[in-house]
């Protein structure tokens, strides 16, 4: 198995990639489909997200400053897909608006995979070269175990979220 933080992190989109093919393959009444599907994809994108923002995108951004601005809007990115799982994580199948959002989580994760793998992939990798690569992905093999699977909800939002599905 490959230690290279890159090779890691695309096998993870593939990974997600294949759960979203899934879930839209899924017929309207596979209810119990659908939603072992949205587990699944909330899990893996939890564990994906934080391996990125704990690990990958602070030491890069030490070590390639030039591509600061690339690493903030991936963060931003992050954090509407956060928002998302959480509030798809408080869903059912049933609900009128659980597919509407997740098509709409899956847009916008594929939206950043394609960014990621087609622009800031390749300046990562001709930045860093395979030593600092393999750094890196060998510490989120080690994060990968106890990285959570669930997002975290704020108190607040966590209130806000029962009080509207209540």
């Amino acid at each position: 198995m490959s230690t290279d933080a890159l090779v890691l992190l695309k096998q993870d989109h593939q990974d997600i990639k294949r759960l979203f093919t899934e879930f839209e393959n899924a017929g309207k009444n596979a209810l119990a489909t659908k939603q072992k599907l949205a587990d699944e994809i909330i899990a893996n994108l939890t564990v994906h997200t934080y391996l990125e923002n704990e690990c990958m995108y602070p030491r890069v951004r030490e070590l390639v400053p030039d591509i600061e601005d690339d690493i903030l809007e991936s963060y931003e990115e992050h954090h509407v897909a956060d928002v998302l799982c959480m509030e798809l994580a408080a869903m059912s199948p049933e609900d009128e608006r659980f597919v509407p959002k997740m098509m709409v989580l899956m847009e916008n994760v594929r939206h950043h995979i394609e960014e990621e793998e087609d622009e800031w992939f390749p300046k990562v990798r001709e930045a860093l070269g395979r030593k600092p690569l393999q750094e890196i992905g060998q510490r989120m093999l080690e994060m990968r175990p106890t990285a959570p699977r669930r997002p975290s909800q704020p108190s607040a939002l966590k209130k806000a979220l029962d009080a509207i599905l209540s």
